[in-house]
């Protein structure tokens, strides 16, 4: 354990078959908490596999993956589905948008908050007062949340109705509702302009310290990873070929060949 930082995530020898194909295979890595780490790689290298792994969407045929929660206790996740995840501190948000597009903005972020709900299923029938104060608690919060993010005055809208900028924004804040400690971001700039992109990369290091988060993040984008991100490690094929600081990573010739190119080097 490096300077005596404690691990948060631990990915040993992960894989993963579907129908023959094997789209992942012997994934390692190793993350501390309140790092902010980055996997990049070709469209097709197995990222977002990976990520549908951690997050309990998708079974491992092989590996083990250990998460240490915000208490510091010992949870084997491979086999567990994502609600679960969610509960002990694994939150995500996907390269597709994902939203209630149907729902209120307000809604879409109460809904990720019931998991944190300390009513019991006596006092909805009868609006008890506990009942009462914990939905107001819930509509504090989620303002709160969407105040963070500077769409509070948009909560009543439908989901569907946010600029596509807005809907990102949307989306983490959902993840955030969760109170985790390991949050995956799936692609957070994809299908955005580089002002948009720019004030993502300032939201997701404030995010990180106000809400003592670890970041796990995938992204197209080099001029966000390389500007935000403390490591990265870069997987081709569903294997690793690279892992290190960014300035070592953007000169690492495997990584060139497979992925950056030789106009990442020079800027």
């Amino acid at each position: 354990m490096p300077d005596g930082k404690e691990l948060i995530l631990k990915v040993e020898d992960l894989s993963i078959v579907f129908g023959g194909l094997r789209a992942v295979s012997d994934f390692s890595c190793e993350l501390y908490r309140g790092e902010l780490m980055g996997l990049i790689g070709p469209n097709g290298a197995g990222k977002t596999t990976v990520f549908n792994m951690i997050s309990g969407v998708y079974t491992p045929t092989g590996g083990k993956i250990t998460f240490w929660d915000g208490e510091g206790k010992k949870h084997q996740i491979g086999a567990k589905s994502p609600s679960v995840l969610n509960q002990v501190g694994i939150a995500r948000t996907f390269q597709n948008i994902r939203l209630f597009g149907s729902l209120t903005v307000e809604d879409n972020v109460r809904i990720a908050l019931h998991s944190r709900r300390k009513v019991t299923v006596a006092d909805v029938p009868f609006r008890l007062k506990r009942f009462r104060e914990d939905e107001d608690a819930m509509i504090r919060r989620a303002g709160e949340l969407l105040a963070l993010f500077k769409i509070e005055h948009k909560k009543h809208e439908l989901a569907r109705n946010l600029p596509y900028g807005e809907q990102r924004k949307l989306e983490i804040a959902r993840a955030l509702a969760a109170s985790p400690s390991l949050l995956l971001l799936d692609e957070p700039a994809a299908g955005m302009n580089p002002q948009e992109t720019a004030d993502l990369m300032k939201l997701i290091s404030f995010i990180r310290r106000e809400f003592n988060l670890t970041i796990l993040l995938i992204e197209h984008d080099m001029h966000l990873v390389m500007g935000i991100c403390e490591r990265l490690q870069v997987i081709d094929y569903g294997r690793v070929i690279a892992e290190g600081l960014p300035d070592d990573i953007r000169k690492n010739p495997a990584v060139i060949k497979a992925y950056l190119g030789e106009e990442a080097v020079h800027g």
